[in-house]
């Protein structure tokens, strides 16, 4: 399955498979609509069940087949713009535009367990830390921070002086040692280390907004996606 979402508040969900033909003339296998604001996100946490985020504030955990929300998730008070799934598949993080992180368990309903200040701006874009222990945010206050959900608190801060662009996208490398970051404004995209919080690669090449990014399961690449209609992969 591969799913989307935009401004017609509708989560799609498309079958492929290897005969399919294009994307031209499918239509989409199910239709997901209860948000009353945009399609920001979605995750699949298994082919039975989707989470979606949306510009209403809310989450919802649906049933693929029925097409039904099992779960809403509603402690935000601003536009919610990313969530990520935690390796051990028992609670997601969620970053808003209210400048908070929040965890939430699958169990525990609309109420959040986690909730993770520190950015002075709107997040932008959360991703979890190999071990489900940490994860980390990316804003457009034009920093990257890291917040252990067991210590509950912020354990760094990635940002430069002369960096004064927000950040987009942002996640880690298989191992955890690096943080990828993609930014809406020059240096576009970089690397950082995870412990010392230094810069350790400029990407030259990009020379664009980057809007999203994502590492491989391997861990051996990179690929960006950006607003000059190019994806790139980076090894």
């Amino acid at each position: 399955f591969v799913a989307s979402g935009g401004l017609d508040n509708i989560c799609s969900i498309y079958e492929v498979n290897e005969e399919s033909d294009g994307w031209e003339n499918q239509n989409a296998w199910r239709e997901l609509q209860q948000h009353e604001g945009y399609i920001s996100c979605c995750r699949f946490v298994d082919d039975e069940q989707i989470i979606t985020s949306s510009g209403d504030s809310t989450c919802l955990l649906w049933d693929v087949r029925t097409k039904t929300p099992k779960a809403s998730f509603m402690d935000h008070t601003g536009d919610v713009m990313s969530i990520a799934i935690c390796p051990t598949g028992q609670c997601f993080v969620s970053g808003s535009t209210d400048a908070t992180a929040k965890v939430w368990d699958f169990r525990a309903g609309e109420k959040c367990v986690g909730n993770f200040t520190g950015h002075q701006s709107d997040i932008n874009f959360v991703d979890w830390f190999p071990d489900g222990q940490a994860f980390c945010s990316g804003s457009d206050d034009a920093s990257v921070a890291v917040f252990d959900t067991r210590a509950y608190r912020q354990m760094n801060t990635y940002r430069h002086d002369q960096i004064k662009c927000g950040v987009t996208s942002c996640a880690f490398s298989n191992s955890g040692k690096y943080i990828f970051a993609g930014y809406d404004g020059r240096p576009w995209f970089l690397s950082w280390d995870t412990l010392t919080a230094q810069m350790t690669q400029e990407f030259d090449e990009q020379q664009s907004r980057v809007s999203c990014l994502s590492v491989n399961t391997q861990g051996s690449a990179v690929c960006t996606g950006s607003w000059d209609h190019c994806l790139r992969i980076w090894a």
